[in-house]
């Protein structure tokens, strides 16, 4: 049930007519107290969207008890009419629903530099609050999605509470603290200080290390909402290894989606002498076209995992590096190891280990191939 399955939460997805091929496009969800509690995460992208910038605003109070989503527009590079556009959309919600549009999210998600039909989306605010529902959360999942192939959606339960959550993205997914576009509700009854510190923690390991382009949105918003509705206040331990949960399992669906992909390539960097620096080496193997190229051949072309460690600032010695590939380990020491031919790179997971013998730190970053199908979709993206 995604975003419904923790108490005190209504949703509804629908088609609004924001999408020329008339898919769902609109999705609304309705914090029902009695707590309102929220906490956020956006891009650091310094080109920002209209409902980025709004909803920045709406999180520094703490409360949110409404998020409207829109797919078809990202409503960014538009200019003060797009965030009147954006002002006036939490304005119509707050009117449908009773509440203060100052509570009122807005996400948007789409082509840049094109403003959202208004004449449609008003109108659907209102058929969305109508089809309101405890069951809503797959509906709102699937009015979220652009050129995402599936919806997306998770739950953890806890001892008499639970997190779910829904997110969107299949492309220009990377860091920067969100990836993407996500809702998360909680039943908990919880502060927005402590669902902020929660919802850090998570994002740091989980979307923060989903890469799969290299291309940072200006609309990436992750909001994690708490209607208290449980009665229940978890230990923040338990609270925040459920969200953790939550996001890990909505980024590894983000990746498993990426356009075009054919490889889903987990980049473990182990031994390094900081976290921040295994972190920087995921991330440069990661983007590195030419082994993205080929793997997605199913070449274990380990000299271009080391051709990206070496153009990042971390501490090694470069004749004490180590890779393996699916178990192999390839290279030994800065140089060849065990046959590459013994790499069995048939599936659609890869695992890559990068040791840098230098400490004893380690960071996980997840990617993807590249693919014709990949460069197909985004040059006939906005055609």
């Amino acid at each position: 049930m995604s975003v419904t399955a923790a108490k005190g939460f209504t949703a509804a997805g629908i088609a609004a007519g924001i999408k020329a091929n008339g898919n769902p496009d609109l999705a609304l969800v309705v914090n029902n107290g009695p707590r309102l509690a929220a906490a956020g995460v956006f891009t650091s992208n310094r080109v920002r969207a209209a409902p980025v910038v709004w909803s920045e605003q709406v999180v520094r109070g703490g409360q949110i008890s409404a998020v409207v989503l829109n797919s078809g527009g990202a409503n960014a590079c538009t200019g003060p009419l797009g965030f009147q556009d954006t002002h006036t959309s939490a304005e119509k919600v707050a009117e449908a629903t009773g509440g203060n549009a100052s509570e009122v999210a807005v996400a948007s998600t789409g082509l840049i530099g094109i403003r959202l039909p208004m004449d449609k989306l008003l109108p659907g605010i209102d058929k969305a609050v109508a089809q309101l529902s405890e069951h809503g959360g797959e509906k709102a999942a699937i009015a979220i999605k652009t050129t995402d192939s599936i919806h997306k959606t998770s739950v953890v339960g806890g001892e008499g509470w639970t997190v779910g959550g829904m997110a969107k993205g299949a492309g220009m997914l990377a860091p920067g603290l969100a990836t993407m576009l996500v809702v998360l509700t909680t039943d908990a009854d919880l502060d927005s200080v402590t669902l902020d510190k929660a919802l850090r923690s998570a994002t740091r390991t989980t979307f923060d290390r989903a890469d799969s382009d290299g291309c940072m949105s200006t609309n990436d918003t992750v909001l994690l909402l708490a209607s208290g509705a449980s009665g229940t206040a978890p230990a923040y331990d338990d609270f925040a290894a459920a969200v953790e949960k939550v996001c890990a399992d909505l980024a590894r669906q983000l990746i498993g989606d990426a356009e075009g992909a054919s490889k889903d390539i987990r980049i473990e960097v182990v031994n390094a002498v900081t976290e921040d620096d295994a972190v920087e080496v995921g991330r440069s193997i990661a983007r590195n076209n030419l082994l993205k190229c080929a793997l997605h051949g199913e070449d274990p072309n380990w000299g271009r995992v080391l051709s990206a460690i070496g153009t990042t600032s971390a501490a090694f010695e470069p004749d004490r590096l180590n890779v393996a590939i699916n178990g192999v380990w390839v290279c030994k020491g800065g140089a060849v190891g065990e046959d590459r031919d013994l790499v069995d790179m048939r599936y659609r997971e890869i695992h890559i280990i990068a040791d840098l013998s230098a400490g004893d730190a380690t960071a996980t970053i997840w990617t993807n191939d590249l693919t014709a199908e990949y460069v197909h979709e985004n040059s006939a993206y906005s055609s």
